[in-house]
Order: structure tokens, then C-alpha cells, then sequence
């Protein structure tokens, strides 16, 4: 039996579209009959049962295509809410100043003589109740039954933070199944929440007094709902409960990094040392983003890299009209194409395997798809490698800006933003210096027609690939040595989601030829972040895993800056996380002295000489500025 009625309900879900077309269509015949039931109380004049009829008729019309419109049928069940219930009420009232208006032109017609206009108004009641019931008949199941079966079992689970997020976590706690959590508190600072009941579970107090919440609630896990908070709050809640003793320890991610903004229990994982770097929350204004991206052809260069697939999942919830996605990393071009596919089914995605700095096939894709917003993130990165093959650098990120860039000019694009890095201040690495010659060439090829040129320094992005955390982990997992290069290294770090959203944002409110610096708080002592990592994996820095000092590398610096020493400083902008930075304009006839020198010594592998003419376009280029 219980086999059965599986196979039925599995029927159901996968023609869960028919099923509800369907009722929805009974429900407004039965609105229909039940109208002119009260409206005559009980005993309906044979004259009105065409009357009926045609009433049925005109509900079913006029219904089904608006529920559809307003998406009535795209609904999961099970996370019915208020909105959806708005979304109900509008598609009815719609239906309802239709039906009228039909019914006012039918009114000479024999069949609608006499027809009594306050069937219409039950009738429509009927039909928001009925249906609103059979869309909600699975959340309430889900609401007063599940608590008292299978949701008894689970980890005990405090959340910290009974905002939005925290109701919202427990919703999906709630709707599950086979939960493996068990919600029997919330932790929160607001005092006029304490001792209050969110869905039948209660706010024991504030976050100080987690210790002894967790031990008088006997508590296993906690979990962090403050998505909006700052890293202060999320540390201090994580050392409370560290002090707690608790080893099972979530959080949810920031607003940022979630794809559509919505909240379930399938967002949240374990705290890591992004949560607990001091960052404030980045604000963005998202009107004059959506308005910059939406529905155009938007094309990313380097878009498998860790800055540039972020670029694509950001770019890609604002709707743009085609997201064209280049990189040489064919690997990596088919993984971010399928994920965008899976989360963004409608999204109109072209992905290309393709060289920067293959000036022919650039030239084609633009002439092609003659993309309106050019993000140019392809570049080398990697310090130390760049410093043994500086030609390389030169090819890759100079000459391949210079390609895409000439190519967004000849093809009429409205902006190219191309991503810089603060190692372009006061270069001492060959990395920092290239990308300080790639900011020249977009303010020298900026006015030449009406495609605006912006560049836009920021530091270092959290856990990218090859980045410093990933290294640490992967030295940690190993048992350690933990190795830093010096122990007053620091560096300025920010989240790829964050900084990605703010290069929409400099790119949105850019007018041409400016360098845009991110403001990336506090810099962060890599001495500092190695012990963290430590502590994240449940071990003693110093003690059961150690920590050991290598020594600088070539080209890199104890701390990273953000202006030049000749610039004087920088302006605000509108957004308080984004400066620009005052600097001389471009010498456009130095310029193409400084590109053809270099082109000449990158193809003869000259490296001496590379580094001179670096030397001579960049006056603050010191290569020999790092100490070990």
C-alpha cells in the first residue's frame, strides 16, 4: 500500500504543472456554481444554470492564462510564503476586473439579463480561498504535523540571529524531511525579541550569554544567520562558541554570495576565515547596476578564473541579455558554463576557449557579438612565475588588454572595465608593473571615440586559486609546516563576491580614464590569518601545528599600497568603498614607444631589457625594493 501511494505521488510531482492546471480549472467552475449557491441560498432558479455555465467559462478563460502570468504555477510547495500569497491576491484581483469587464459587454445578451453582479464578488472569493488552500495545504502539513514526528530527531541547534535570515533558516529547517538539525532556540541582541516565539521556537537571549544558553539547552550545534553582519559580530559569536566547547559550528554565507538571495538550510556550511577577517559589509547601490547590465551583451576575458567566474554569477543574477565568456582554460570555460546553466536556466550563456592575446580570433568575437560592457579580467597573476618569464607577462596582460581593448573601441562598446591589482602601486614586481602599464594603455586608448575605458585596483581576493588560503589549507591538512614568508607580511584582502559587485558598481558610475581604487579596510597580517586557519580546523598554532618564516620571494612586498608615490591622493565617489585616484593623464606618444619597445623585447625573450623599459614608463618601478 504504502508502495502505491508512492507511485501516485511521484505521478503527481512530475506533472505537478497539469495537476495544478487542472484543479485550478475545477476550482473556478466550482467558484462559479458556489456563487449562485449563497447568493440564492441553497436553491438555484433553474433560468440561471446557463448562467452558471457561462460564468464557469469566463472564470476558466480569463483565470488560467493570468495565473499563469503571474507564475501561480512555478511554486514550491513546501516554501509557500507571504509573497506568494500577494502574487495570489494579485492574480485574483486581476482575474476579477476582467471578469467584470467581460460581463459589463455581455450585459445585453439574453443569457447575462438579470444576471446578479454579486455572484461575481463570491465567486472570486471563493477562488482566492480554494486556491490559496491547495497551494498552501503542504507548508501547513509541513507546519503542524513534521514538529511533532520526524523533526524530533537531529543535532540540537541554537541559531544566532532571529532576524529575516534566521526565520527564514528555520523555515527550511523545518521543511525538511530527514533534517540532520534540530532548531530549539535563537540567540539574538535585540532585547525586544527576547523570550518572543518564531514559529513555536524561542528567543532565549543575547549573544553574550551563549555559554550558558547552549549548557542549560543541552545544545550540539549552532549556526550563524547574520548574513548582513559584519565580520566583528560573526567573530565574536564564533569565539563564544568556541568558549561554549560546541564543535559543530555553521554559518550562513553573506547576502553577497548567495545566488538568488533566498535562504535555506542548503546554504549553510562550515565558518571559514573569510567570516572572521575584519570587513565591514560592502553597500551597493543595485538600481544603477541593474540598469548598467540588464539586457545587454555583456563580455567577460579570463572568465574561468576566480575573479572572472565571479564576475559571470554576479553579472548573470542582473539578467544581462547574452553573458560571452572567455578564457583558455577549457576546463575551466566548461565548469562555470555549466554551473551558470544549472542556476540560470534562461540566461542566454556563449562560451568561448580562446587566447587573449590572439588578436585575429579577439578581433572575430567582437566583429560577432559586439559586446555593449567588456570586463577584461584575463591576466597572469602569479608573482613569482612572472618574475622568471616576464615576457609572458608582457604578452598576456599588457599586449591582451591592448588586443581586447582595440577591439572594444573598433566595435562601438559602451565601457571596458579592466580589472587591475594594488601591486600596481609602486611596483617592485614585474606581475605590478605590467598591470600598471595595462591602467596607461585603457587612459590612452579612453576619448578616442565613445567607448569609455576604466580600470579599478583592488587587493587580494579570498581563497582564489593559488592565493595564500588555499595554500595554508592544503598545508594544514597535511599536518603542517604552515609556511609564511615574513612575520610582518600583510596584506589587504576582500571577498570575490564582494569585490566583483563593486566592479559592476565602479563600472556602472565610471565616465571614462579613471583608475578606481577599492577601499579594502584594514590589511590583514598573513601571520595572523595562518593561525586563524589553524584554529578553523580544531588545532593549536605554534603546538600541533607549527609555524615556520621562508622568507620573501622575488617581488613582493611586507605590505601592498594603493596610490602611487606620485600620486597626491584620491577622490570620493558616491559609494564609500570606491575612490578614484588622481593621476597624470597618458602621454599617448610615449605610450606607443613604451608598447613597441616592449613588444621587440618580449619576442626576443630580452628580460634586462623589459625591465628597463618598465623602469622608464614607471618611474616608481623598483624591482629591487623587497628584502628577505
Amino acid at each position: 500500500m504504502k508502495g502505491y501511494l508512492k507511485k501516485i505521488y511521484n505521478l503527481l510531482a512530475k506533472y505537478r504543472f497539469l495537476v495544478f492546471l487542472l484543479a485550478d480549472a475545477f476550482i473556478f467552475a466550482s467558484s462559479a456554481y458556489l456563487s449562485f449557491f449563497i447568493r440564492f441560498e441553497g436553491i438555484i432558479p433553474g433560468r440561471y444554470i446557463e448562467s452558471i455555465i457561462m460564468l464557469s467559462v469566463i472564470n476558466i478563460l480569463i483565470c488560467l492564462p493570468v495565473f499563469y502570468w503571474q507564475k501561480l504555477y512555478w511554486f514550491t510547495w513546501a516554501y509557500v510564503s507571504v509573497q506568494e500569497l500577494v502574487m495570489l491576491l494579485r492574480a485574483t484581483a486581476y482575474s476579477f476586473l476582467l471578469a467584470l469587464a467581460a460581463l459589463f459587454f455581455l450585459r445585453e445578451y439574453p443569457l447575462f439579463s438579470g444576471f446578479p453582479r454579486s455572484t461575481i464578488f463570491i465567486s472570486y472569493f471563493f477562488i482566492f480561498i480554494f486556491c490559496g488552500g491547495i497551494r498552501f495545504a503542504k507548508r501547513a502539513y509541513l507546519s503542524f504535523f513534521r514538529r511533532n514526528g520526524a523533526i524530533k530527531t537531529g543535532s540540537r541547534t541554537l541559531i544566532v540571529g532571529a532576524g529575516d535570515a534566521g526565520e527564514q533558516l528555520l523555515r527550511s529547517i523545518l521543511a525538511k524531511q530527514d533534517g540532520a538539525y534540530l532548531p530549539i532556540g535563537f540567540v539574538d541582541d535585540n532585547s525586544a525579541k527576547f523570550g518572543n516565539l518564531i514559529h513555536g521556537i524561542k528567543v532565549f537571549g543575547p549573544v553574550e550569554n551563549l555559554p550558558e544558553i547552549v549548557k542549560s539547552q543541552a545544545a550540539d550545534s549552532i549556526i550563524i544567520a547574520l548574513p548582513s553582519a559584519g565580520s566583528k559580530t560573526i567573530k565574536r559569536a564564533v569565539e563564544l562558541s568556541r568558549k561554549s566547547g560546541i564543535k559543530n559550528l555553521r554559518v550562513l554565507p553573506s547576502i553577497t554570495e548567495l545566488i538568488d538571495g533566498q535562504i535555506s538550510i542548503a546554504n549553510v556550511r562550515e565558518v571559514e576565515v573569510e567570516d572572521l577577517l575584519e570587513r565591514e559589509p560592502v553597500e551597493l547601490d543595485t538600481a544603477s547596476i541593474e540598469s548598467f547590465v540588464k539586457g545587454k551583451k555583456i563580455l567577460i576575458t579570463g572568465g574561468a578564473g576566480s575573479i572572472g567566474s565571479e564576475l559571470c554569477r554576479q553579472v548573470a543574477k542582473f539578467s544581462p541579455g547574452l553573458l560571452l565568456i572567455i578564457d583558455q582554460d577549457e576546463t575551466g570555460i566548461f565548469n562555470i558554463s555549466k554551473e551558470l546553466k544549472k542556476n540560470f536556466p534562461d540566461l542566454n550563456i556563449v562560451s568561448l576557449v580562446a587566447d587573449i592575446a590572439d588578436k585575429a580570433k579577439v578581433n572575430k568575437i567582437f566583429y560577432e557579438f559586439k559586446p555593449a560592457i567588456v570586463f577584461h579580467a584575463a591576466a597572469y597573476k602569479h608573482v613569482p612565475l612572472m618574475e622568471e618569464q616576464p615576457d609572458e607577462a608582457v604578452k598576456n596582460n599588457i599586449f591582451g588588454t591592448k588586443i581586447a581593448g582595440e577591439a572594444a573601441l573598433e566595435n562601438g562598446a559602451e565601457k571596458f572595465i579592466m580589472i587591475s591589482t594594488d601591486k600596481a602601486v609602486n611596483p617592485t614586481s614585474v606581475m605590478g608593473a605590467s598591470k600598471r602599464i595595462c591602467e596607461m594603455v585603457c587612459q590612452s586608448l579612453n576619448g578616442k571615440n565613445s567607448t569609455k575605458f576604466i580600470s579599478l585596483r583592488f587587493g587580494n581576493v579570498l581563497n582564489s586559486r593559488g592565493s595564500v588560503i588555499p595554500i595554508f589549507r592544503e598545508q594544514i591538512r597535511r599536518g603542517g609546516p604552515v609556511e609564511v614568508t615574513h612575520r610582518d607580511m600583510q596584506r589587504y584582502f576582500m571577498l570575490t563576491s564582494e569585490a566583483c559587485l563593486l566592479v559592476m558598481q565602479a563600472g556602472a558610475m565610471g565616465e571614462g580614464g579613471e583608475v578606481f581604487v577599492l577601499d579594502m579596510g584594514k590589511p590583514v597580517k598573513i601571520l595572523d590569518l595562518a593561525r586563524e586557519m589553524i584554529r578553523l580546523s580544531g588545532f593549536e598554532p605554534d603546538k600541533q601545528i607549527p609555524i615556520v618564516y621562508i622568507g620573501m620571494r622575488p617581488g613582493e612586498k611586507i605590505i601592498e599600497e594603493t596610490l602611487t608615490k606620485a600620486e597626491e591622493g584620491t577622490l570620493a565617489t558616491k559609494n564609500q568603498k570606491i575612490f578614484v585616484a588622481k593621476l597624470a593623464p597618458a602621454d599617448e606618444k610615449k605610450m606607443a614607444e613604451i608598447l613597441s619597445g616592449l613588444e621587440t623585447a618580449a619576442k626576443d625573450r630580452d628580460f634586462k631589457k623589459i625591465s628597463a623599459i618598465f623602469k622608464t614608463a614607471i618611474p616608481s618601478y623598483d624591482p629591487n625594493s623587497f628584502k628577505s
